[in-house]
This record gives structure tokens, C-alpha cells and sequence, in this order.
């Protein structure tokens, strides 16, 4: 599945009209997650044994690498990113490969879980095949559905439960949205951070704001002299410290990360699927993508589940002077105030020809992890 991306320069636009009308802390990590047990210590040592072991892996079986997978994890697993793939590694022919299991939210009832692994990414080399399998009873996996949010994996003997990430009470505190703003659900990102994915409905346009109720997994340091721009320690993600409302706004991605699809890419790819309520997320994408009435059902999903809209209204940026944009934007006298949380929203118009339209951006959304974005003239995706 691919992600479709809107085509907009709506902080482009906006500071475009300011320039011509002026013309000439770190948070505790989240308990859930750590515990009180000491760090895990990585060594060299570890790294280089793993990598130097000889093949012992029909790589291009995937019944194969599944029943290793599956056998390699504990009777009981957490699932932690909203969109539901469990994410795995492992050496083998002396290089690193990634993948996932994926209890999509349309087809695990029905006995189905997604499995794709492919080599790492890198960014200096290109891409290899990503082997992308649908399995069922046909192939000797059961899936049961044992609580709402909790299943168990069979294959070979074997059982796993996988335990999804339940966030059904979890909402923004009063005051976190603007009034323009209506809530999507909750979400739980593959880098350890945690988001409420908000609607603009007069501005037409998504923010993923920073959920800090529980705890932040993370450590900003200052890109700005007055601290308005914070970027992650840990993640590299960017966030703005909103000047109406005490909140912080996800306005860039490092670029490198998405490049490689690293838990790092953004959380474009997490959206609150187990949480999201009836049509709103659907009504929100037509309110900005008219043009998509009768093609996405109600998580945005085109018919046959090849395609994904795309929520991504931040940056990918190299370096901090990349962010400079979005607090110019912000402290713009020229900005309506009506228009000032359009300031972070960014996504570049794509190079077209003529009376042709530009084509849509995608992503793989049921083998995430497994290639890169396309391009864009500022950034990736």
C-alpha cells in the first residue's frame, strides 16, 4: 500500500503574502516503556559475531524467515506503533535486514497478518526487493482474536500474542486543540513518541501535535534563541512551541532518516487506526482533497488497498537554518491571525509540466519500512 500526498504550499504561501505586504526541557520517559530496570548494554563485540556468523537462512523463503521470526520472540509481544506492524531486525550473509508483522486493522479479523522483510536501507546504496507476503490458513498460520486489541499468532507449534497499543481513553487535555481544530485520534509513533493527530477545518490542514500527558521519551535542545524551535536528542524530530496555545507542533523530519525509512521517517506512517471514529478522518481528507470523494474509504485507502493518503505537513530538513521558515512565518505581522497555525504546514508544490498535474507522492504503508519516498525539490516524500 502507498501513501498519497497533497500537493501544497500553504507556509509558502503564507509568508510569500508577508513578504509582500511588508515589502520592502527534557521529560521523563514513558513508565510504560522503561520500567525501573537498568539500560541494556550494547557492545562491538555483539555487533561483530552477529555479522560475521555465516548464512543459516533461506532469505528467499518467507514461510521460512516467518517461522524464524515467530520462534525468535517471547510467548507475549507489545505492539506500540498505531498502525500495528511489529517491527524486527537480523543479521544474515553479513548484512542487516528489517521487517515487519502487521495486524492490519481491516484484515486480522478476517485471519490475515501481513509479513514483509527486505536488506536495510542505506542511503548510499540503492534498493534491494522487498518480499511482501499475506498470510492465512493457506499457510498453515492461524491468527485468533482473543480481546479487542490482543491476538495470537500460531505457525508450526508456535504462538505468540501480540498485544496492540490500547489508547481508547487517551485524549488531548482541554485547551490543547484550537478551536478551529477537530481531533483525529490518538497515536503512538515507532519512534517512542506519542501525538494527537489534529484537523484544521478553516485552515484544511493536519497537525501532528506532540501528546505529553504520559511523558516524553525524549530530549530537546534549543534551535532558537527564545527555545520556540526544539529539536529531538534522540529522534531529530522539530517542534515548535506554539505562541497561542501552550503545545508543541511537529514541524520537520530529518531528512536522512526518511531516506532510509528508519523508526526516525516521521509519523505519517502511524495514524490512530484502532482509534479513529467513524468518517472523521475520511470527511477531514475530503474537506482538503475534494478531488477524492468515491476513492479512499474511511481511513483513506483507494479501492484494492494500493494506495494511502498521506499526512505529512512538516519539513525534511538538513540542517536547523531549514526550520528558520516556520518561525518567520509565526512571528509575520503580516500573517492573519485567522491563518497563523497554517505556518506549520509544509509541503512543497512538485515540479510539473504544463497543464498536466503533478503526480501523487506515495509511501508502502502495509510493508512499511520497505523503500523510500520520492523526492521532493525541499526535502524527501
Amino acid at each position: 500500500m502507498q501513501r498519497l500526498r497533497r500537493s501544497r504550499a500553504l507556509l509558502i504561501a503564507l509568508l510569500l503574502q508577508a513578504s509582500l505586504a511588508v515589502a520592502a526541557g527534557s521529560q521523563p520517559a514513558m513508565a510504560q516503556a522503561t520500567g525501573t530496570t537498568p539500560p541494556q548494554l550494547q557492545t562491538n563485540q555483539a555487533y561483530l559475531e552477529q555479522a560475521m556468523r555465516p548464512p543459516a537462512l533461506a532469505i528467499d523463503d518467507p514461510d521460512a524467515v516467518f517461522a524464524f521470526v515467530l520462534a525468535a520472540l517471547p510467548e507475549r509481544v507489545k505492539v506500540y506503533p498505531t498502525e500495528n506492524y511489529y517491527y524486527f531486525g537480523f543479521m544474515h550473509g553479513h548484512i542487516r535486514y528489517a521487517g515487519n508483522i502487521r495486524l492490519d486493522v481491516n484484515e486480522r479479523d478476517k485471519g490475515r497478518l501481513h509479513f514483509a522483510y527486505f536488506e536495510d536501507l542505506a542511503e548510499w546504496k540503492g534498493e534491494e526487493q522487498v518480499r511482501h507476503v499475506v498470510l492465512d490458513a493457506s499457510h498453515g498460520v492461524r491468527l485468533e482474536k482473543l480481546s479487542p486489541l490482543v491476538y495470537r499468532v500460531t505457525h508450526e507449534g508456535v504462538s505468540v500474542v501480540f498485544e496492540l497499543n490500547d489508547l481508547t481513553g487517551v485524549k488531548p487535555p482541554p485547551g490543547l486543540l484550537a478551536p478551529d481544530e477537530r481531533l483525529i485520534g490518538p497515536m503512538f509513533d515507532e519512534s517512542g513518541l506519542s501525538f494527537f493527530l489534529a484537523f484544521n477545518r478553516r485552515l484544511k490542514a493536519f497537525h501532528y501535535i506532540l501528546d505529553e500527558t504520559r511523558g516524553v521519551a525524549e530530549q530537546f535542545t534549543p534551535s532558537h534563541p527564545d527555545g520556540r524551535i526544539l529539536i529531538g536528542k534522540r529522534t531529530g524530530f522539530a517542534f515548535y512551541r506554539d505562541h497561542k496555545i501552550d503545545r508543541k507542533i511537529l514541524i520537520g523530519v530529518f531528512e536522512g532518516n526518511a531516506r532510509v525509512n528508519n523508526y526516525f521517517d516521521g509519523p505519517f506512517d502511524q495514524l490512530p487506526d484502532n482509534f479513529i471514529e467513524g468518517e472523521s478522518l475520511r470527511s477531514a481528507i475530503l474537506e482538503a482533497e475534494p478531488q477524492l470523494a468515491g476513492r479512499i474509504d474511511r481511513l483513506g485507502i483507494s479501492p484494492g488497498g494500493a494506495d494511502r493518503y498521506m499526512i505529512a505537513p512538516y519539513r525534511h530538513y538538513r540542517t536547523e537554518e531549514d526550520l528558520i521558515i516556520f518561525d518567520e512565518c509565526a512571528r509575520s505581522k503580516a500573517i492573519p491571525a485567522e491563518h497563523y497555525h497554517g505556518c506549520f504546514v509544509f509541503i512543497e508544490e512538485e515540479p510539473q509540466t504544463a497543464g498536466v498535474p503533478p503526480p501523487p507522492l506515495k509511501r508502502p504503508a502495509r510493508a512499511a519500512k520497505s523503500r523510500r519516498p520520492a523526492r521532493q525539490q525541499a526535502g524527501t516524500q
